[in-house]
């Protein structure tokens, strides 16, 4: 099974949440994850049709997505979306920010929205908020997988505990689909 995990990544720190992501995919078995940046260049449009579900993900700058992760979502995707190729996949997001709030919630609903907008199915963190910096889900988010990032390399920030928080979500992620597709 292929989950996909659609990012985009400014200054790397994205990109670290989203490879844990993809590690927290690749716990569940016979589950494969294919990270896809979207600063790249061309999407593989045929993996992301066959994957059982995506996980986007982007930062948050100015309490939304990036411009370029809203690129791929406005501009690239109508032809999933006029004849609804992504429907019933399984769809979860995640978004990093240097604020430790950011506004980092407004950029996970605009991904919800956008999958509904397919005709996905979105799943949120099933995590209580954490209480403290060791604890998953420290930030409290419940719509998606939050990571704060200070103004430091992305080997050493965000935390680990973000990074595990995002890792529970893609193996959430991966084990729904796993139910669906067997269902």
């Amino acid at each position: 099974m292929l989950i996909s995990i659609v990012y985009d990544s400014g200054y790397g720190h994205t990109a670290r949440v989203a490879k844990a992501v993809a590690s927290g995919i690749e716990q569940v078995d016979g589950t494969r994850a294919n990270l896809v940046c979207v600063a790249d260049g061309p999407v593989d449009w045929e993996a992301l049709e066959q994957s059982a579900g995506i996980i986007f993900g982007s930062p948050t700058y100015n309490g939304s997505p990036s411009a370029r992760f809203k690129q791929f979502c406005e501009d690239s995707t109508r032809p999933a979306w006029r004849d609804l190729k992504w429907h019933d996949k399984v769809a979860a997001g995640f978004t990093n920010s240097g604020a430790m709030h950011g506004d980092k919630l407004h950029s996970l609903v605009s991904m919800a929205l956008f999958a509904a907008q397919h005709g996905m199915l979105w799943v949120g963190l099933d995590l209580f908020p954490g209480t403290d910096a060791a604890s998953l889900n420290r930030i409290g988010g419940w719509l998606g997988a939050m990571a704060q990032s200070d103004d430091a390399s992305p080997e050493i920030t965000p935390i680990q505990s973000d990074l595990d928080t995002a890792a529970h979500l893609g193996r959430r992620v991966a084990q729904i689909a796993r139910r669906l597709t067997a269902a």
